[in-house]
C-alpha cells in the first residue's frame, strides 16, 4: 500500500497468538525476559525488546509510527502531554549558555518555558516577528542552538514561510529547526519536507479529537530522536498506554475529520467576516487574510480555528460568549464539538498586555475552535450571540 491514509488504517501492533482484530492494550509496567541473559542483552542494546513502559510499550509504539507515516518522519516518541512534548524537545538539546530564536506569535505556556524556566539555566531567547525575514537573520548569534516557531499560531493564526525557513536554515547546520505543527496538523501541512528537524504536536487536540485524554509527540530525525529518549528515559514523561491506544485509533479518522473542521471554519469566518458586530475576523484560507497565498501553498486547508474580535471589548467579549447555547466554553481545541476561548483571560493571560498586543490578542479576542457539528448551527449561534449582545 502506497496511500498514507492506507498505510495508517493498517499500521498495527503485530497480532498475538488470540488473533484480536483490534490492537488490545498492553496495560503493563514492564516486560518479561525470557532469561537472565536476555535481560542483560536488551539492557546493553545488543538486543531489541522491550522492558519498561516507561520507555516504550506496543501502544505508544503505534501510535508514534502512524504519526511518522502521516508526517514523513524517521521516528519519534510520545509523551504524557503536549507541553512535555515541547519542553522535551529542548531540555534534551539545551545547554547553559545557549540561546534560542523563536517566533513571538507561540502558546502562553512556551512562552513561559523561554522567559521563566529556561534563563534559571543560562538559556536565553529572542523573539522575532515571524513575518519579517531580516529579523529571523539578524537574530542568529554564535551560540544559537535552536530556531522555534508555531505555524499557524495561537491564537492569531500567523504563518511563517517554511519553505524559505528550511532553506535559511540550511546555511547553519548545527542549529536545530523546530516547530509546533499542532494546529495544522500533519494531514494540513508537512514541516519535514522543507527541512525541519523536529516537528511537535499536543495529541490532545485534534489527534484525539474528542477531549478526552492528554498527549504529545515529537517526530523528526532518528539521530535526534535518539538524543530525546535518553532525556526521557531518565525523566520520565511517558505517555499512558491507555491514551495512546485510544489516540492511535482516532488517528485512523483524522483526515476526514480535518476536512470537516476546515470546511466548516471556512464558512463560519465568511460568515463573519460580512457582520456588522464583528471587528477582524482572521482565517488562513479567507483571501483577507494577509496571508492567503502562503497558506494556500503550505497547507491543506485552513485548519478548524478561526480568531474574531468582537467590538466592545473585554466585557463584550465575556457577554457574547455566555450567550452561546450550543458551542462550549473551555480552553481545549480541536474536539468534535465547537469551543469558544477568551485568550486574553485564558491561555494567553501571563502575558502582559503588551505582549498580547503585540500578538494580536485584544481584549475582545475570541478564540473559536470549530467542530463537526452542522455549519448552519454553528452559524446560528454564532451569530444570536452576537446579535442578543449588541
Amino acid at each position: 500500500m502506497h496511500k498514507d491514509d492506507s498505510k495508517i488504517i493498517r499500521n498495527q501492533v503485530p497480532r498475538s497468538d488470540k488473533r484480536e482484530h483490534s490492537a488490545p492494550l498492553y496495560l503493563t509496567s514492564s516486560f518479561i525476559f525470557d532469561s537472565a541473559e536476555q535481560g542483560r542483552a536488551i539492557f546493553a542494546e545488543e538486543e531489541e525488546g522491550m522492558v519498561y513502559s516507561r520507555y516504550s510499550n506496543p501502544n505508544t509504539d503505534e501510535f508514534i509510527q502512524k504519526v511518522c507515516i502521516m508526517e514523513g518522519a524517521e521516528a519519534g516518541l510520545s509523551f504524557s502531554s503536549g507541553m512535555a512534548a515541547v519542553f522535551a524537545s529542548f531540555a534534551a538539546f539545551i545547554h547553559s549558555g545557549d540561546h534560542i530564536v523563536s517566533s513571538r506569535a507561540i502558546f502562553g505556556s512556551t512562552h513561559q518555558l523561554f522567559t521563566q524556566l529556561f534563563p534559571r539555566w543560562g538559556v536565553t531567547t529572542t523573539y522575532v516577528d515571524g513575518v519579517d525575514k531580516a529579523q529571523w537573520e539578524n537574530a542568529i548569534q554564535e551560540n544559537t542552538k535552536i530556531i522555534f516557531l508555531e505555524s499557524p499560531s495561537n491564537p492569531g493564526l500567523e504563518l511563517v514561510d517554511l519553505e524559505w525557513l528550511g532553506s535559511f536554515k540550511e546555511k547553519y547546520p548545527h542549529i536545530l529547526l523546530i516547530i509546533d505543527n499542532c494546529f495544522a496538523t500533519p494531514y494540513l501541512q508537512k514541516p519535514l519536507q522543507y527541512g525541519f528537524d523536529l516537528s511537535i504536536h499536543s495529541a490532545t487536540k485534534y489527534m484525539d479529537g474528542q477531549g478526552r485524554v492528554l498527549g504529545g509527540v515529537t517526530v523528526g530525525k532518528k539521530e535526534l530522536i535518539d538524543t530525546m529518549m535518553f532525556f526521557i528515559r531518565h525523566t520520565g514523561p511517558s505517555m499512558s498506554p491507555f491514551n495512546a491506544w485510544l489516540i492511535s485509533k482516532s488517528l485512523d479518522t483524522l483526515g476526514l475529520r480535518m476536512d470537516r473542521h476546515c470546511s466548516n471554519a471556512l464558512a463560519l469566518a465568511e460568515a463573519l467576516e460580512n457582520n456588522a458586530e464583528i471587528e477582524d475576523v482572521k482565517y488562513p484560507f479567507l483571501p483577507s487574510h494577509p496571508q492567503y497565498e502562503l497558506a494556500k501553498k503550505q497547507m491543506k486547508a485552513g485548519g478548524g480555528i478561526v480568531t474574531f474580535v468582537v467590538k466592545g471589548g473585554f466585557e463584550r467579549a465575556k457577554n457574547f460568549i455566555d450567550h452561546l447555547e450550543m458551542i462550549l466554553c473551555t480552553s481545549n481545541l480541536g474536539d468534535n464539538r465547537s469551543i469558544v476561548t477568551h485568550p486574553a483571560s485564558t491561555t494567553h493571560s501571563k502575558l502582559s498586555e503588551e505582549e498580547r498586543l503585540n500578538l494580536g490578542i485584544k481584549p475582545g479576542s475570541i478564540r473559536l475552535s470549530v467542530g463537526l457539528e452542522d455549519k448552519e448551527d454553528i452559524i446560528a449561534d454564532v451569530t444570536n450571540a452576537l446579535d442578543q449582545t449588541k
